[in-house]
């Protein structure tokens, strides 16, 4: 969207380039990275993602307040309620998709949002071997004006705390298996907090224990969606007094979510209602989009439903149905034009403001915009956005 960097990219782009900035990433990493990598980074004017910050910002305040605190108290299921719940999220995701509006220019809307941590350590890592690989001087990809030193004391210091970090654990469902893992790994190398899978924690009391030591801190990445489908039960019970804190409390997986869409008033906010609310199903269902509530990565997402669809669900209540984006294709490739969705990654530490920090952007010609939905396709998957300083 930068044309004079767009195009002298897309002119000197080769082969090789692309095998190397693949080899980087894995290499920093110390292992394989298990989704596509685009061929590209994004060039995004800096004003756009100034925009897309505000108003990701904007929204995250309209689900901090104590009315929606009490309307959210619905959405966190009673097995799944942890105590000692802090006064805001500490990670929230908020997705924009880009629309060609009536008069003819792009607008920002929402896709999603949530109160849970994304790919905070991979995606300086992704960002920063496209500038080294491709050597993209002068090009930036923070949010703000931190250095990449300023980032890493930034994410030390709200996954960390005032703890020895071998007494910190990153808390995910095996871990090593997970797509996610090269994140894994780069939090661990920029906080020394290492992962740990979640059926390996012992309760003792009230401590939670791994590998010999005491946990005084979880960082957590288990999505229950996945324990649920899974099967899988915790060896602790959520609702628990622990004595343990929580750097990402994990009830905002559940307030800030699916859940908080039809809540929201904004321009960027596309018409959304909890299925069991709706006044009148749609004739044109092909213009809307039927999601679950707590699922990732696409999951259960049905574009364009049927009637009969909709009427088979149970849990209506836990459904919600969405306008449907037509994202328009901005990134000029040698495949053609490719739509873009942009992750704003924000942190809210306990005490200080909030911030965005980075950006995560997943580019498809698909019709979802997930690296799982983009395969066998070139010059697509997960990217970067970057910036003239």
């Amino acid at each position: 969207m930068i044309p004079h960097l767009r195009k002298s990219f897309n002119s000197s782009w080769t082969p090789e380039n692309y095998r190397r900035f693949q080899r980087r990433v894995e290499e920093l990493c110390g292992c394989p990275v298990g989704f596509r990598l685009s061929e590209t980074p994004c060039f995004l004017p800096r004003s756009l993602l100034d925009q897309l910050a505000a108003a990701g910002a904007e929204l995250i305040g309209q689900l901090s307040t104590r009315e929606y605190h009490s309307i959210s108290d619905r959405s966190v299921p009673a097995q799944y309620n942890v105590p000692r719940e802090a006064s805001h999220p500490m990670f929230v995701q908020v997705d924009f998709g880009l629309v060609r509006n009536t008069a003819g220019r792009l607008d920002a809307k929402l896709v999603e949002i949530q109160g849970f941590p994304s790919l905070y350590g991979f995606q300086t890592v992704l960002a920063q071997s496209y500038l080294e690989t491709y050597r993209l001087d002068g090009l930036r990809y923070l949010l703000g004006n931190d250095t990449l030193e300023d980032y890493h004391r930034l994410l030390r210091r709200v996954i960390v705390g005032n703890h020895d970090p071998a007494e910190v654990v990153l808390l995910e469902l095996e871990p090593d298996e997970q797509k996610t893992l090269p994140d894994f790994r780069m939090t661990e190398s920029i906080t020394g907090v290492r992962p740990v899978c979640l059926t390996r924690v012992r309760q003792q009391g009230k401590r939670l224990y791994a590998r010999d030591r005491p946990i005084r801190r979880i960082y957590n990445r288990a999505i229950v969606d996945e324990l649920e489908r899974k099967g899988v039960r915790a060896p602790f019970d959520w609702r628990d007094d622990l004595d343990v804190e929580w750097a990402g409390h994990p009830n905002y997986y559940f307030r800030i979510s699916k859940f908080s869409i039809p809540y929201l008033k904004h321009s960027t906010v596309p018409r959304t209602w909890f299925l069991h609310e709706i006044p009148e199903v749609p004739s044109d269902l092909e213009n809307f989009v039927l999601k679950p509530l707590y699922s990732f990565a696409g999951l259960g997402v049905v574009i364009g439903p049927r009637r009969e669809e909709i009427d088979r669900i149970q849990d209506k209540e836990n459904w919600i149905l969405q306008e449907r984006l037509d994202f328009e294709p901005v990134i000029e490739t040698p495949h053609g034009r490719t739509k873009v969705e942009i992750r704003m990654m924000y942190i809210w530490p306990e005490d200080a403001p909030l911030q965005a920090v980075c950006t995560i952007l997943r580019t498809g010609r698909g019709k979802m915009m997930g690296v799982d939905h983009n395969k066998d396709m070139e010059w697509v998957g997960a990217s970067a956005a970057l910036y003239e300083a």
